[in-house]
C-alpha cells in the first residue's frame, strides 16, 4: 500500500498549491463537516480573506451534474465506474476553480470531501485497491493535495442517528447497509494512520464549539491563522 512519504515516487510529484491555502473536510454522512465548514468560511471572510467554498462530487457545472447523476443512481454501480465519474469532477473542480483561485497567497479553499473520499468510498470500503486511486491522481491537475485534511471522527451509530434526524431521503451511498457504512468509518481512521502529516483526526461526536476549537487550534499550531 503506497504510503505518504512513497507519493513522490511517481513521475508526477504529489503536494500542496505553492499558494494560498487549501483545506479538505473528510468523515461519514452526520459527522458535522457543513457545519464546520460554515464556521471556517465565516471566521476567515472576518479576516477579510478571500474563501470559496466547494463540495464534491460538484462545484462546477459539469461536476453538480455528475453529482446529481450518481447520487440518484439506483442500480450499484461498479466501484471503478464510480472512481471515474469522482474523478472527472474532480479534475474540471481543481482546473476552473481551485487552482486559479489560489494563485492568490491570500485566498483559501474550503472542500466538503476531496481524494480521501475516493481513496474509503470506492476501494478500502469496496475491497479495491488504494494503490490504484493513487495511480489516477498523479497527473495534473489530480496531483494536488491539501495543505491539511480535518477528518471528523464519529461511529456509524451517530452517523446513522444524525441522518434520521435530518429527514432527508438517503442518497446512493447513505442507502448502503450498516457493513458498508462500518467499512467506511473504518477506511477513514485507517488513512488517518497512513496519512498523519496531512490528515488530522478531530473527534466529532462532541459539542460543535468543541469541535471548531480544535480545528482552530491546529491551523493555529501549523501557522495557518
Amino acid at each position: 500500500m503506497i504510503l505518504e512519504s512513497d507519493l513522490s515516487n511517481f513521475s508526477s510529484v504529489f503536494g500542496p498549491p505553492s499558494s494560498g491555502l487549501f483545506l479538505s473536510f473528510e468523515g461519514v454522512e452526520g459527522s458535522g463537516k457543513s457545519t464546520q465548514l460554515q464556521i471556517l468560511e465565516d471566521y476567515f471572510k472576518k479576516l477579510d480573506r478571500p474563501v470559496l467554498r466547494l463540495r464534491e462530487p460538484g462545484g462546477t457545472s459539469f461536476g453538480e451534474k455528475l453529482r446529481s447523476s450518481i447520487l440518484g443512481q439506483e442500480k450499484e454501480l461498479d466501484p471503478l465506474c464510480e472512481t471515474f465519474v469522482f474523478l472527472a469532477s474532480r479534475a474540471q473542480l481543481l482546473k476552473e476553480k481551485i487552482l486559479p483561485f489560489l494563485e492568490n497567497p491570500k485566498a483559501i479553499v474550503l472542500l466538503d470531501r476531496y481524494v480521501d473520499s475516493t481513496l474509503v468510498y470506492q476501494a478500502l470500503a469496496q475491497n479495491r485497491s488504494v494503490d490504484m486511486i493513487w495511480q489516477l491522481h498523479q497527473f495534473a491537475p489530480l496531483n494536488t493535495l491539501p495543505h491539511v485534511t480535518f477528518f471528523l471522527d464519529i461511529d456509524v451509530e451517530t452517523s446513522l442517528k444524525r441522518q434520521a434526524a435530518r429527514g432527508q431521503e438517503k442518497d446512493y451511498f447513505e442507502s448502503r447497509r450498516v457493513e458498508f457504512q462500518e467499512k467506511l468509518v473504518s477506511g477513514y481512521r485507517k488513512l488517518a494512520q497512513l496519512y498523519p502529516k496531512r490528515i488530522v483526526r478531530i473527534n466529532a461526536d462532541q459539542e460543535e464549539k468543541l469541535v471548531s476549537e480544535a480545528i482552530m487550534n491546529i491551523l493555529s499550531a501549523r501557522g495557518r491563522v
